[in-house]
């Protein structure tokens, strides 16, 4: 069977450093379960003596949050470890985690020490940590600018300590894949025990290769990844647990690795974390960005339809993604134009295909994307006249601050004007339940925009009126200076083109 790597997320410790990104105490908790569902095995619930909310919200996670082992930050510095295993002290599974800076420059300009005494105070931290709990972890900072001998000497002194887990860190991400993959087999040549010490790596992206020296570093012995959801972290981010996640799972015969992480839960986890910290994904982010599984080039669009491994080397579904998305642009073909005409239920011969397809063409080029709604209309436009059974006669409303909207509507049907009124929750519901009455359709209102087509007080503004009748959803336009005349239009619009689909 191959080797598990072990998934440490830090999305509530460094992931919250990110620039912008605060959450409070109930947040925290929220992705912390989040990150227990997903299966993560260890949860860095955050640095309890940074402040009075880390250390409360450190100590809640450990409280509530079963199943993955809960670990918070301190210095080598007694104050921060005692602070951190009081918060600690709630979780079944509980981890300390101790840090100090170990290259030249950070002795030299930051801690103003010398080796002799970071060695001194890196062993005494892991003892006096491991007086609280068994399970300490240590991280020499800067470790990838730490003279490797040095470092050799840090971790040789510190596993003698206790420490259960070695975690190396390319703290402001210099590291190359080919020397941060050889430093960590040089850390693993060293550790006469790899079953009692857990070598551990913490990449950062300054450069855009965190994902990369991670799984460089686990090809080289590595089985623990220090990583965040979305990648978020200080400056440029950490490296992207989902990235990490899907390829070992998608090159498992490469690396012959495999993770406990439920990867359908990594799209939910992904958006959870954007939604709370603000940090938005970027549409061409990989394994969870918007573009992740889209297809808009013609060639792309044919080879997906015929065989999806063709384009995609993992499902969508895999990562918690209902389907693929084929995006109708520019750069489309007729393959895909097809498909979604048919999906919307429209099978059109080969002549009607060519014809409406040269006006998507021209449509895609004015648009960065041609949505259902335009399709629909292309062919109705090109294709289909739409017999208007229904025409709006007039519109009575009223509507305020402390009256119930009523609408009275008169639709003419096949020479004979039809009147009802309705009551509802604003005018334009209320003039939508009139023409429900009379037109005998009910209708279910998917969307509804409005937006203005000139300017000025009069201007004149254009609804559009998504709805869903029986299993058909169909889109219905309508125009006017007043806002509630050019909604009842829109529906009314609808209207006719579902009688007229049910019809045929």
């Amino acid at each position: 069977m191959a080797e598990k790597i072990y998934i440490f997320d830090t999305t509530l410790r460094d992931g919250e450093q990110s620039p912008g990104a605060s959450l409070n105490i109930r947040q925290k908790l929220e992705i912390a379960g989040q990150l227990a569902r997903l299966n993560v095995d260890v949860v860095e619930a955050g640095f309890p003596i940074s402040s009075p909310d880390d250390f409360e919200a450190v100590k809640l996670i450990a409280q509530k949050i079963q199943g993955p082992i809960i670990t918070g930050l301190a210095r080598a510095d007694r104050a921060d470890i005692d602070r951190a295993a009081e918060a600690l002290m709630y979780s079944k599974r509980p981890r300390l985690h101790v840090f100090l800076a170990t290259s030249g420059i950070h002795m030299k300009y930051k801690l103003k020490k010398a080796r002799e005494e970071i060695l001194r105070l890196a062993e005494e931290s892991v003892r006096y940590a491991k007086r609280y709990m068994d399970d300490v972890e240590f991280s020499p900072e800067d470790a990838s600018r730490t003279d490797p001998e040095f470092l050799h000497q840090v971790v040789q002194g510190t596993i003698a300590a206790g420490t259960t887990v070695v975690n190396i860190p390319d703290t402001v991400g210099y590291a190359t894949p080919e020397e941060f993959g050889n430093l960590i087999k040089g850390i693993c040549q060293i550790i006469p025990d790899q079953d009692e010490v857990m070598v551990s790596v913490h990449c950062h992206d300054d450069l855009g290769l965190a994902v990369a020296n991670s799984l460089a570093a686990i090809a080289n012995g590595a089985r623990q990844v220090e990583c965040t959801i979305n990648g978020i972290g200080e400056r440029a981010g950490n490296a992207s647990l989902e990235e990490i996640v899907m390829a070992l799972k998608t090159r498992k015969g490469l690396f012959d690795k495999r993770t406990d992480i439920r990867t359908e839960e990594l799209y939910k986890t992904s958006r959870l974390v954007s939604s709370l910290t603000g940090i938005l994904v970027q549409p061409n982010k990989a394994i969870v960005g918007a573009n992740a599984f889209a297809h808009e080039a013609g060639i792309h669009q044919h080879g997906m339809l015929s065989e999806p491994i063709t384009y995609e080397i993992m499902t969508p579904e895999s990562v918690g993604i209902v389907t693929s998305k084929l995006v109708l642009g520019k750069h489309s073909g007729r393959h895909a134009f097809k498909a979604r005409l048919a999906q919307l239920g429209y099978e059109l011969s080969d002549e009607d295909l060519e014809k409406t397809f040269q006006r998507f063409k021209q449509l895609a080029d004015k648009k960065k994307e041609v949505f259902d709604p335009d399709l629909e209309a292309i062919v109705e436009d090109e294709i289909f006249t739409i017999p208007k059974v229904f025409e709006l006669q007039s519109i009575k409303v009223v509507s305020g601050t402390q009256i119930t909207p009523k609408a009275t509507v008169r639709i003419l049907k096949e020479g004979r004007v039809i009147e009802r009124s309705a009551t509802g929750d604003g005018p334009v519901d209320a003039c939508y339940r009139a023409i429900d009455e009379i037109t005998g359709i009910k209708g279910k209102l998917v969307n509804y925009s409005l937006k203005g087509v000139t300017g000025g007080k009069d201007a004149l503004g254009e609804v559009t009126a998504r709805v869903e009748s029986c299993g058909q959803t169909v889109t219905g336009r309508g125009a006017s200076t007043d806002i509630i005349e050019g909604s009842a239009k829109a529906y009314l619009d609808a209207m006719n083109k579902l009688l007229y689909r049910q019809s045929g």
